[in-house]
């Protein structure tokens, strides 16, 4: 997920390799195919604010109630969405909203059997927060983003509908040419962000992780990411976010390609082994998982540095084995306290996400990652 209301128009393609045939079978693949309880299956509500707004060229924000409505109607044999993962923003949710107000919203999701998961907290400049890298003043507002998403977690598990998730966050630092002025100095000062964000979490009873996506300073590479993680040194309460259309583009070292692990042309014989080595890195710190397809393509306008597209799950244009790509970040999910794994459907056109067949088909998506990965 990358910050709300911000138009992406550039595009460009980091690779033009697809992933289509299958090398020798992977130890972390369970094809076994029985069916599991676990994890449950979400679909995040962003999708109807991202990238969307008044601007000219923008479409209109999609509401709750549209998202939970859409999410609501997909079903695959009988088979439907568990729950939702939640951004903590107008027009969806005042951060501010009174403890009645966030009762009501609980109550809404409730109504359609959903349960609430993960929570974005509100960090971004033009939000709550602003850079966990900035001064001292800009600091604080993160940490208040932090301490108003814990809140809101606390509200929804005290009505019932929250009962698993973290609160994700991220550097909230457009793009990495600042960071690249003095990379030590700036990951330790975002470092230390993270610590306070990850006491305030830890005393509320919540446990923080951090998507890395190409367009956050300090978390744009898996190599910085990892960096960063260590550099906290707290991962009873910060962990990562992996999303799988945002670590495709880790992979080929999109925004640091001293870090690239594939280059463009690849060979399935040279991206799995990648793929694995870079997983195995971030996988112990994975407290958070999104199922996602991208097909090489970024976004960027204005102040917003260029960030992973995410497709629909049946793209012809998908770089990704979804579910054999699953396999690697959800080894071992349960003893990671991994309930739930979520759809990001980030920057999705209004039409397609008004388009029934669209949340089908990546419902159908996610139970073939369960079948394949889950547990019981």
């Amino acid at each position: 997920m990358a910050a709300a209301n911000v138009r992406r128009d550039g595009t460009g393609s980091p690779g033009t390799s697809r992933v289509i045939s299958q090398p020798e079978r992977s130890p972390y693949e369970d094809l076994t195919q029985m069916p599991h309880s676990a994890p449950k299956l979400h679909n995040a509500m962003w999708p109807g604010l991202v990238g969307k707004g008044t601007d000219a060229g923008q479409e209109p924000p999609i509401s709750l109630e549209r998202m939970l409505e859409l999410t609501a109607a997909a079903t695959v044999n009988g088979q439907k969405f568990d729950g939702i993962d939640y951004f903590l923003f107008l027009p969806h949710t005042n951060p501010e909203a009174s403890d009645s107000e966030l009762v009501q919203i609980a109550d809404t999701i409730a109504k359609h059997g959903f349960s609430v998961g993960s929570l974005v907290a509100p960090v971004w400049p033009g939000t709550v927060g602003d850079s966990a890298m900035g001064d001292a003043a800009a600091r604080e507002k993160f940490l208040s983003a932090v301490k108003m998403a814990c809140r809101i977690a606390k509200v929804f598990e005290r009505q019932g509908v929250r009962k698993y998730g973290v609160i994700r966050i991220d550097s909230a630092e457009f793009g990495v040419a600042k960071w690249r002025e003095n990379p030590k100095a700036n990951t330790v000062k975002i470092a230390e962000t993270f610590r306070e964000a990850a006491k305030i979490a830890k005393d509320n009873g919540q446990r923080l992780a951090a998507e890395g996506e190409i367009c956050w300073a300090g978390m744009h590479s898996w190599k910085d990411m990892l960096d960063l993680l260590e550099e906290v040194g707290m991962p009873e309460a910060l962990g990562f976010q992996a999303d799988l259309a945002h670590t495709y583009l880790y992979l080929l070292g999109y925004n640091a390609p001293e870090h690239a692990l594939v280059k463009p042309g690849y060979t399935d014989a040279e991206f799995w082994p990648a793929y694995e080595a870079m997983v195995e890195k971030l996988r112990p710190w994975t407290y958070d998982f999104h199922v996602a397809q991208n097909d090489g393509q970024v976004h960027g306008a204005g102040s917003h540095d260029k960030t992973g597209k995410h497709c629909p799950a049946d793209d012809p244009n998908g770089k990704l084995d979804i579910v054999k790509c699953s396999g690697y970040w959800l080894k071992d999910a349960a003893d990671r306290g991994i309930h739930h794994i979520c759809w990001d459907g980030c920057m999705f056109p209004n039409a397609t996400l008004e388009n029934p067949n669209t949340w089908n088909t990546i419902l159908k998506t996610m139970i073939a990652v369960r079948d394949a990965h889950g547990w019981a």
